[in-house]
This record gives C-alpha cells, structure tokens and sequence, in this order.
C-alpha cells in the first residue's frame, strides 16, 4: 500500500509542476491518474480543481472541490474556491457563506502566503457582494415604504450589521458579567427622569469645576495608577494625560473633594446610584490633556450605567462605543454601557473635563440589584 501511495505522490508532483509550467491539461491528467490509486488525499482533488479551473471546465472543477470538502470540511482554500464556484453560479449568498466560513476557520492559523492571499481576496468579494445584497434590500425595502427615514432605529442597526456597515459589539465585563442584560451602547436619556435636573446645573457644576482648576491639578491623580503586587501594562499607566479628581470612588467619598464641590455632588446624589462597599458608587471630574487617546477597552461590570455630564469639550475631542461615535456636548448627557469596548480622544490643544459618574441599570429589579450587591460587597476583597 505504501509504494502505491508513493506512486500517487509522485504523480500529483509531477501535476503540481506542470501547473507551474501553465501546462493545465497534462496537471489535470497527471491528477486524475494519481487519484485513480489513491481518491482519499484532498490535496490531489484540489490540484486537480486548480488544473480544471485553468481549463474553464468549472463543472469538474466544483466536482473536484465537493471531494476536497468532504474529506476535509475545513480547508480554507478549497471553501474559497467554492465559494467562488458559487459565486460564477449566481448564488452569491451562498458564495458569502463559504468565503466567511473560510475566514472564520483561518482565524489564528498559520498559513502560506499564497493562502493569505486569497483569504484577503476572499474579504474583498464578501465586502463587494454585501454592498450588491445591501443595495438589494434597500431598494425593496424602499418600495414597500421603508426609507431609511420610516425606519426605527434598531431595525436600521440590523441592516447595517447584515450589510457589514457596523459590527456586533457585546458586553464584556472585566470582573461580573450579569446574563440576558441588552447590550445597549447608548441609552436614550429621555427614560431617566433625573437627567434633566442634572443638566440643568452644568454651569453650577462648572464653576465649581473651575474653581478646583484654578488652584492647580494637585487634587487630580493618574486614572490608571501602578498597584501593589498587580502588574499591569496600560499606555497611560500612572500618566497625567488621563487624571481625576474623585469625589467618590468604589463607594469611598472624598470629603474634602466634596466640601469643594457641594452642588456638583448634589446633583450626582439626585442619580440613582448603587452604595456598595468597595465598589460604587464612583463620581468624578476626568480630564484628559491635549493630544492624550484612552484606548479601546472595557468595564469591570455590567450591572451599572455610566454618565458623562461634558463640561469643558474644545473642538476636536471625541468618543466611540461599540459602533457609535459621538462628540461630547457640553452640558449635554451621555448614558452608556461601558462594558461594551470603548475608546477617547482628544486632539485639540487644550483639556477636556467631564464629569463622570455611574448609576444602576434601570433593565434591573430592586431585587436583582440588591442580590449583586450582598454578592460584591463580599467579592471584591
């Protein structure tokens, strides 16, 4: 058995070389010979769909190519070349089908460039065809009356998920993840009764802002600091360019912070807020110096919202959750998900200042948010 498997290698070689010599015909010749000793190697049936595609005999080329994946369900390039079969038939959602599973199982390998080459080929077709699909779509949708202005908005985030415009972003806590919570990015501030008052006392909370400026940055410390025994790697690590003035932190109050900015810490009160001992409520003043990017990056956990109240916002500053970017307004509020990969910028010359806060996810009983409580307060050492 072992010499008459050596003799089908021998021959898919000699295949291999005559498609490097253009010679598709005597490859394909040489293929079929080989896989009349041995039907079981994959990577013969592929030659010989090469070979037949270099003929334009496409019918033999998908036949060799159904063999490939039934052998072997995962091989990237033979998904591909099917894909494409696909594709030249017409069925271009199935053809997407193949080019994204190839993607998907190609994710982390280690492959040939010329591989590499057709998976980045493959990319560029599926982005072609969603357009095609997309465009499709909005033209029937358009004549059934759904213009993209008679559209809610969540059913418009669904088109551009399947249209490849945006991408699924889902919430990922770096310490509690609580289940079946909807991974909204931005919450509409119209639903929290509060939200109003809060805004309405942006100036107050600004001149007690700039009060504390005008003393110096003293009280601000770095936003992620070094710790005790707790290595960490961060491009901002005990650096200024991201600072904060703690009224609160973790359900720790800063009095004399406090005593400085009584209305602000007012305000913030009138928000509901989880007291729970080493870990919320945290309240604060964020500034972020000229030039300064917080990467994307994550929360601890997905049973709060937090609140950013702008306060000081040059031009040139911005904010991305999920897929969503938005420029702070100042004394406009912002509600959001913060376990959903977030990222800040700010490319003016002068600082930026938000106050930031959280509060409880209103999606949550009383019940469940006294349960996580009793569980934090004994969690978090």
């Amino acid at each position: 058995m072992q010499i008459v498997n050596q003799e089908a290698e021998r021959l898919a070689r000699s295949g291999a070389e005559s498609l490097r010599q253009g010679r598709a015909g005597e490859a394909r010749s040489h293929c079929e010979a080989a896989l009349r000793i041995d039907r079981a190697n994959p990577r013969i049936w592929q030659l010989l769909a090469v070979a037949c595609r270099a003929l334009k005999d496409h019918a033999a080329e998908e036949a060799a190519l159904d063999e490939v994946l039934a052998i072997e369900p995962q091989a990237v390039r033979g998904l591909i070349m099917k894909g494409d079969c696909r594709a030249r038939a017409g069925e271009e959602r199935g053809a997407v089908f193949l080019y994204r599973n190839a993607l998907r199982i190609a994710e982390g390998q280690t492959l040939p460039p010329s591989d590499v080459a057709e998976l980045r080929r493959a990319e560029e077709i599926v982005r072609l065809l969603d357009a095609r699909h997309a465009a499709r779509l909005e033209e029937s949708l358009a004549e059934q009356g759904l213009t993209p202005e008679h559209r809610s908005p969540r059913f418009q985030h669904s088109l551009d998920l399947m249209a490849g415009r945006k991408q699924v972003y889902y919430q990922a806590p770096t310490g509690y993840y609580f289940p079946e919570l909807a991974p909204t990015q931005y919450f509409d501030t119209a639903q929290f009764d509060w939200a109003r008052t809060l805004e309405a006392a942006t100036d107050a909370i600004r001149e007690e802002l700039q009060a504390v400026l005008a003393e110096g940055l003293g009280g601000f410390r770095p936003y992620i600091r070094s710790e005790a025994h707790q290595p960490r790697s961060h491009p901002l690590l005990d650096k200024k360019d991201w600072s904060a003035l703690f009224l609160c932190e973790n359900g720790t109050r800063f009095e004399d912070a406090i005593a400085r900015c009584p209305k602000t810490w007012e305000a913030v009160g009138a928000a509901p807020q989880l007291w729970i001992e080493r870990s919320s409520p945290t309240a604060m003043f964020s500034l972020l110096r000229p030039g300064a990017r917080i990467p994307p990056h994550s929360g601890v956990q997905n049973t709060r919202l937090t609140c950013h109240l702008p306060l000081i916002v040059p031009p040139g500053c911005g904010f991305r959750v999920g897929n969503e970017v938005r420029e702070w307004v100042e004394g406009r509020l912002l509600v959001f998900d913060d376990t959903i990969e977030h990222e800040a910028w700010n490319d003016s010359d002068e600082d930026r200042v938000v106050l930031i806060f959280d509060i409880g996810r209103p999606d949550m009983s009383e019940r469940e948010h006294a349960e996580v409580a009793a569980l934090l307060a004994i969690a978090i050492p």
